[in-house]
């Protein structure tokens, strides 16, 4: 592979740096957006926006927890637990990094494509 070869490729796939290992999972990137558009939600509002399993989405929010991307506020509600989570700071971040590394692939600079389109019609 010439310098070239490896220079037009690098464009794309410089972005996949920035995507966020925890985000790629369905489930978490998925409650990240849900928390990014509202202050908090309750964990039984997740279950039904996520269609997940009461374990599944547990564990899921463990992991966000775990990492610091999300926190929990349990309070009980007509002597029953609620668990309400919030996206924090760090992961309004991550968020972000990971979307913006996600559109970075979907939509190169238009010098990469059209580089990328010169190649195809010659190969």
């Amino acid at each position: 592979m010439s310098r070239d070869e490896g220079e037009a490729g690098a464009g794309p796939l410089e972005s996949l740096s920035g995507l966020d290992r925890l985000l790629e999972h369905r489930v978490r990137l998925a409650v990240c957006v849900l928390l990014s558009r509202s202050d908090q939600v309750s964990f039984s509002r997740l279950l039904v926006l996520t269609g997940e399993t009461n374990g599944n989405l547990g564990a899921n929010l463990r992991r966000l927890e775990e990492a610091g991307y999300i926190a929990v506020k349990k309070e009980f509600a007509d002597r029953r637990p609620v668990s309400w989570y919030r996206l924090t700071r760090q992961g309004r971040s991550a968020l972000k990094g990971h979307i913006a590394a996600l559109d970075a692939l979907l939509h190169p600079p238009a010098g990469d494509r059209a580089h990328s389109d010169g190649e195809r019609a010659q190969g």
